[in-house]
């Protein structure tokens, strides 16, 4: 019925041995040494195959742990509805790439090996009667293969010891059946005791091992999982009851599947290192290029950002900012609107002291600053004119006055402003707004005093 279980587990079983074979003395301890490592490294090459699944199982069971707070809320929110629920919990499963089967994976795989090779073990010797027993004799069951080994490999098998006892004995075996490991008519040359003094540490092992593969798995599990009851639940199975259920079935189990329990315990224990050592470095390398990422995009301390160089607009005009001169000044001297000319005359210092910085050999700088001049010198000329007119006092050589102004340029020359120049900005306005004043105060205010 199970053939496609039983006679792949032979078959590499009997790879092993072969190997093995080569190496170890050809004698019963010899044999018994072959076949004790043949079932060990049938364990190796098992859970070899199992390794990928492994390792999904590992980060599929860290991806349950980091969604199981949303799980939680989500059983809690729809608890009255049980399909919404299964819904939302199968949705959230998909976004996060979660496979509950392949959390279990390794461990359904295993239990077909395990029981295909406690059944090959036990029709080594095929004399126990009951259900589903052939209840053969011994000179039969010597005399007949089992699966991939052929009756000479079965006898050699039977007649192997290890530590003085064959490996498919077990403690509660019947003494009819130690018939099957001698030649027949020969004595038996060992005792139940002596199976028992090499099965008990055998189990004690294989106990502690289980015991110890347990606890190093559940000290990985996050607090906020081992909040959850069935997470508490599974964690008490695996640290005492799996363990325990070791040391009550052991009396049972012939010595190979012992060691196929201890070879088992040994290899996950070095794998759960490994694997869990891998992951962890990963996360941290994760981790820490990450925050190299932001350390990168975040502004050194004491430094201003980088800001691109960006057109300035002056008077409607787009003149490129030069490389020498601050940002905040091309932002200032670019701001057009109706109160530019206001601003740039109460800057007028500031933009002095500027353009002084600059160097005196660019011809752009100094046409900017000449403008910049002539516009405030024309700003400060109508503001004269019209406290003159409230005043009484009438000027005439105002135009004059403000044809002269410093070009405030890096050289310190002076710019003489052309009479027919067009003025620009409010400078313009405060023009228009003179000659009216000029024409109020020679005719008067009307319905006013003189």
């Amino acid at each position: 019925m199970l053939n496609f279980i039983y006679y792949p587990v032979s078959w590499i079983m009997w790879v092993w041995h072969w190997l093995f074979s080569h190496v170890t003395p050809d004698s019963p301890g010899g044999d018994g040494v072959a076949w004790a490592l043949s079932v060990v490294f049938l364990v190796f090459t098992l859970r070899a195959i199992l390794y990928k699944p492994f390792v999904k199982q590992i980060r599929t069971t860290k991806k349950m742990q980091e969604i199981n707070p949303q799980l939680q809320a989500i059983r809690k929110k729809y608890a009255k509805d049980r399909v919404k629920m299964t819904e939302e919990m199968q949705k959230l499963q998909r976004e996060h790439g979660f496979n509950p089967l392949l959390g279990c994976l390794p461990m359904l795989l295993q239990i077909p090996v395990f029981i295909g090779l406690f059944h090959v073990l036990r029709s080594f010797n095929r004399m126990a009667t009951g259900f589903g027993q052939p209840g053969m004799t011994a000179e039969e069951t010597r005399s007949l293969g089992n699966y991939a080994f052929s009756p000479e490999l079965v006898q050699n098998f039977l007649d192997a010891r290890l530590f003085g006892v064959p490996l498919s004995s077990y403690i509660t075996e019947p003494v009819s059946e130690f018939q099957a490991f001698v030649e027949p008519g020969s004595p038996i040359d060992f005792t139940r005791t002596q199976i028992a003094v090499v099965v008990i540490p055998m189990m004690i092992i294989a106990s502690i091992a289980t015991h110890m593969n347990s606890r190093a798995s559940v000290a990985r599990q996050p607090e906020a999982a081992l909040e959850n009851p069935q997470t508490r639940m599974m964690n008490m199975l695996a640290l005492y009851i799996f363990p325990l259920g070791i040391l009550v079935t052991g009396a049972f189990f012939p010595v190979a599947i012992l060691l196929y329990w201890m070879s088992n315990n040994l290899w996950t224990y070095a794998q759960q290192h490994i694997v869990f050592g891998r992951i962890e470095r990963e996360e941290e390398e994760a981790k820490r290029l990450k925050q190299e990422k932001l350390k990168a995009n975040a502004p050194k301390p004491g430094a201003r950002p980088d800001r691109s160089k960006k057109a300035a607009t002056v008077d409607g005009e787009v003149v490129a900012a030069d490389d020498d001169v601050p940002a905040t000044t091309a932002t200032a001297a670019g701001t057009a609107g109706p109160l530019a000319g206001l601003q740039r005359m109460l800057g007028l210092d500031k933009s002095k002291s500027n353009s002084t910085a600059a160097p005196s050999d660019t011809a752009t700088a100094s046409e900017e600053s000449s403008a910049e001049s002539g516009s405030a010198a024309d700003a400060e000329t109508a503001e004269s004119t019209s406290s003159g007119a409230s005043s009484g006092t009438t000027t005439s050589g105002s135009d004059a006055a403000g044809s002269q102004r410093p070009s405030g340029g890096g050289s310190g020359s002076e710019t003489v402003k052309k009479p027919g120049t067009q003025k620009s900005g409010t400078a313009h306005v405060a023009a228009k707004n003179r000659k009216g004043g000029s024409r109020r105060r020679k005719g008067g205010r009307p319905g006013g005093r003189h």
